[in-house]
């Protein structure tokens, strides 16, 4: 398991993945609350333009600023590509959040040096190790 205390002191930027402009959505109320705490916090999803004041991105790909954590809102079956995006970008760690789950996924993004933390919420890893 990957130091989840560490992740989060060092890390400045997150790439939410599956971020939704919808209040509702869990995605937004995480986001928001990380963006809060400091982080900035850069919208990846095709069907949005902004969220949070930060303008969108269709793909981890479209991205122009280096990416501390690709944090993943998409259901399990999209987490391969998405780990294959996190590589290509040089992100330092792919989280999967509460209920995502990709074992072969997890392990080539460790063969490719990013840290994994899979199945938690940031959000209350957050508010565990650092509030």
């Amino acid at each position: 398991m990957a130091n989840i205390e560490q992740i989060l002191r060092n890390a400045k930027t997150i790439a939410v993945v599956g971020l939704s402009s919808k209040r509702m959505r869990p995605s937004y109320g995480v986001s928001e609350y990380m963006q809060r705490m400091g982080y900035r916090i850069i919208p990846v999803n095709p069907a949005e333009t902004e969220v949070l004041g930060e303008k969108a991105y269709a793909t981890l790909d479209e991205v122009p600023v280096p990416v501390d954590i690709v944090d993943v809102f998409r259901r399990s079956e999209f987490v391969w590509e998405v780990v294959e995006a996190a590589i290509r970008i040089k992100a330092k760690c792919i989280w999967m959040q509460e209920g995502v789950e990709h074992h072969d996924g997890a392990a080539k993004a460790r063969e490719a040096g990013l840290d994994v933390v899979m199945d938690r919420c940031i959000l209350k890893e957050h508010r565990k190790y650092l509030r």
